[in-house]
């Protein structure tokens, strides 16, 4: 059963993750129940989440402020994701059912590329990269995998419709794919921090 706080904490998140509360926008707790549905209580009791995850910075009798994206964030996030994916490839079972799992996400992808389609281009991508983290068998890892792509969701528009970066995506997550059937867990690495490189600049705004 959803508890009335655990509604507020998931509204509240996918508000700020998908940028309908953008950064600098000031909550209120009273406007966030009416929304819900449910009392202050919870809603307070969500914000309270929210801020020990750096998503708001609360201010008594005023409200939750929406902390912007700053570059740091990002740099932050980016290096955080380069260890967890390069140590996880590291551990990961190669097997062929990996293979067989990141090769149809990989066709998923060239697909919603022809259909322009955003949001599941975007999913694609994250499940193809949860799918390796998570072969190393490590859950609290494969976790914070997820909560760093919660937050990277913030730091740019989705967008499937320029023709250079959605190749330079396909193509880059195809090197990663032939280094798991490789078996070279070095070039593996490799494969995946050029990756997080290119993802990197494109988040900082640089071509």
């Amino acid at each position: 059963m959803t508890t009335a706080t655990s509604r507020a904490y998931d509204h509240v998140k996918r508000a700020i993750l998908e940028r309908a509360y953008p950064g600098g926008a000031l909550l209120s707790e009273g406007e966030i129940a009416t929304e819900v549905g449910v009392s202050r209580t919870p809603v307070r009791e969500a914000l309270l989440r929210l801020e020990t995850e750096g998503l708001v910075r609360l201010y008594p009798k005023r409200g939750a402020l929406v902390l912007a994206v700053s570059p740091q964030e990002i740099s932050d996030v980016l290096e955080t994701r380069e260890l967890v994916e390069t140590f996880t490839a590291g551990r990961a079972n190669l097997d062929p059912e990996l293979i067989q799992r990141l090769t149809g996400l990989l066709a998923a992808m060239r697909e919603h590329t022809v259909a322009t389609d955003a949001r599941e281009f975007a999913d694609a991508d994250r499940r193809f990269h949860r799918t390796l983290v998570a072969a190393a068998g490590n859950d609290i890892l494969t976790q914070l995998y997820d909560s760093l792509r919660d937050r990277q969701l913030r730091m740019a528009r989705l967008t499937a419709d320029d023709p250079v970066r959605t190749a330079d995506a396909v193509r880059e997550h195809g090197e990663i794919l032939e280094a798991v059937r490789s078996g070279d867990r070095r070039r593996l690495r490799s494969a995946i921090h050029r990756h997080l490189l290119t993802t990197g600049a494109r988040l900082h705004g640089h071509p």
